[in-house]
């Protein structure tokens, strides 16, 4: 807000709030630390957030609104959705016919006033209040949304009744549980959960039974958090429900389901995998949560950088071979493929895939679906493919023996193939191939490039980080667990340090949680170990080298590995360092 520190420190002075000589001291201790004057007075407890902000408020002329003791309405609370309230910091708390007071960080944000005003089609009439008080209010959201789902459950409560335990007599009949599914309330309670997880951008949604209630979690940035607690009563209603839009079997209740539905809205067109596992308190449900349509990303934006891009990007240009991108699930691999795809579409190529499911729709790809319960699987489908003069296939995940002797000839024979595997790293890849009773010398002539990855969170770009430097402590535990002078060297010759720096030089990064994020993370990004089939790689294929052999030949080549892709992204100020430290050492 336009308050300058010495209009702030003349006003503090006239009302004698803070005495002189402190706030004399503070003032001149900002100006030489080149700090925020108003941080210096909150840290020396001369002042406290909400005085601040009722001065500051004074001092503009703005009205002052504190939220800590108020309930707002829900249906006002609602007219700004929770993620826009999260995100701007600005919560809806009094409708009088056209005018909506608001209360805000910063009324003097003119942008989000007017991005708020097109949205609602009201008068916004903002209100100055504090951290504490926002905060708050934003909790008052959740409070909403688990009274919307209790006040939305009675009525569906009469005739539902307890899921017994897995392997007890099931009650309950198909036609009591459809008619469960298809009350309104319930709908309306699933919709709900699904609508909010949208709104949070989770990519998962676990249901999960205890023996009193229900625990909604999401999965955001690849960490799962408890969104909600609901009633026990409403679990068969919403498991009842969740199985009709997955066409699954409503009266089977003691073995695994998988089935898919989609949703769609203006906003977003999501295709949701659904699993059903029973589980001793009654039946787990956990949805995938799938954009249908790309996201317009780049192997810059995935994290790429450098060297690695150039030989992602020669690689990709090659007429024939194979190209693998290798991980856990959930590490972004095939956003990775479908990136690849985007940049390889043209007028002049023919492109075909098998996936299970097509995770994105892509103008111009001609993308199939594995259906197992039919007899399409990955190799049938892959037979198939390589008869529609393809110029390039992707195959969603090489599985078993037959899926991969499929892909290797479809490699061998003038195609570029692009699939997944389950490894740890990227040399992991290639005795795992060989297991899978491909033959070395075919291997060797047919790999271009091997890309493992994993995905950490990056800081949220709305909130300045904690910078420190590690302690003698620190880097001695690394030590016993990463060869730090490499890792030095990469960074030097990366320049992302000075020539000369010393690990008790370099500053890393610890989020810093805002109103806008939980946990001082906003996003993820990649970090990559590009592993390219040189000719001595081949011939290590060809002597059945161990993936150790492998890898230390490739590192001699220059290639880095996933702890020191992820150094360097914590060097750079992108991630933290525990952040790099959860994902390579799971």
């Amino acid at each position: 807000m336009r308050v300058e520190d010495q209009q702030l420190k003349a006003f503090l002075e006239d009302t004698d709030l803070i005495e002189k000589e402190k706030l004399e001291k503070v003032f001149q201790e900002a100006k030489e630390k080149k700090q925020k004057f108003t941080d210096l007075l909150l840290k020396n407890n001369l002042i406290d957030q909400e005085q601040l902000s009722k001065l500051y408020a004074y001092i503009l002329s703005i009205p002052f609104i504190s939220l800590e003791k108020e309930t707002i309405a829900p249906e006002t609370l609602k007219i700004i959705p929770e993620p826009i309230a999260k995100r701007y910091n600005i919560v809806a708390f009094k409708q009088t016919g056209q005018n909506l007071e608001v209360a805000m960080l910063n009324p003097e944000d003119l942008q989000t006033i007017e991005f708020i005003k097109k949205k609602t089609n009201l008068k916004i009439l903002p209100r100055l209040t504090s951290a504490r008080s926002i905060k708050e209010a934003l909790s008052q959201y959740q409070k909403s949304l688990e009274l919307e789902i209790e006040e939305l459950a009675p009525a569906g409560i009469k005739i539902i009744r307890e899921a017994p335990p897995v392997g007890d007599e099931i009650t309950v009949k198909d036609e009591e549980l459809k008619k469960i599914a298809q009350d309104l309330p319930i709908i309306q309670v699933v919709d709900t959960i699904l609508k909010h997880a949208i709104l949070e951008s989770a990519s998962d949604i676990h249901i999960e039974p205890l023996e009193k209630e229900v625990i909604i979690r999401y999965r955001v940035d690849g960490v799962l958090r408890d969104a909600m607690t609901l009633p026990k009563q409403i679990h068969t209603g919403i498991i009842a429900r969740i199985k009709i839009l997955a066409n699954l079997k409503l009266d089977e209740h003691r073995l695994p389901q998988d089935g898919r539905f989609k949703i769609e809205s203006p906003d977003w067109k999501l295709s949701c995998r659904v699993s059903v596992l029973p589980i001793f308190d009654g039946e787990k449900i956990a949805i995938r949560l799938l954009s249908e349509e790309a996201q317009g990303l780049t192997l810059e934006k995935l994290g790429l950088t450098n060297k690695f891009l150039e030989i992602v990007h020669q690689n990709i240009q090659k007429p024939h071979g194979m190209i693998l991108a290798t991980g856990p699930t959930g590490c972004g691999k095939t956003t990775t493929l479908y990136t690849i795809l985007d940049i390889l579409n043209k007028p002049e190529v023919n492109i075909v895939t098998i996936e299970d499911p097509i995770e994105y729709r892509l103008l111009r790809i001609n993308q199939t679906q594995v259906k197992p319960k039919i007899g399409y699987t990955f190799a049938s489908g892959l037979r198939s493919l390589v008869r529609q003069d393809p110029d390039i296939i992707m195959v969603g995940e090489i599985r078993d023996a037959e899926t991969a002797g499929i892909a290797v000839n479809a490699a061998l024979t003038g195609h570029l193939l692009l699939s997944t595997l389950h490894t740890n790293d990227a040399a992991g890849s290639l005795p795992r191939l060989l297991d899978l009773k491909i033959e070395p010398f075919l291997l060797a002539s047919t790999i271009n490039l091997i890309i493992a990855q994993r995905l950490v969170r990056t800081f949220c770009p709305h909130q300045a980080t904690e910078r420190y430097t590690l302690a003698e402590k620190e880097i001695k535990s690394l030590k016993e667990q990463f060869n730090l002078d490499e890792i030095l060297k990469i960074l030097k010759q990366e320049k992302v340090v000075e020539p000369t720096a010393a690990w008790s030089d370099i500053k890393f990064s610890k989020p810093v949680p805002c109103k806008k994020c939980q946990d001082g993370y906003k996003g993820r990004i990649g970090i990559f170990e590009v592993l390219e089939i040189t000719k001595e790689i081949q011939e290590l294929i060809n002597n059945r080298a161990s993936a150790d052999q492998i890898k230390a030949k490739s590192m001699e080549q220059g290639m880095i590995d996933l702890a020191q892709s992820g150094f360097i992204k914590a060097a750079q100020g992108i991630t933290s360092l525990d952040e790099v430290l959860r994902v390579t050492q799971e």
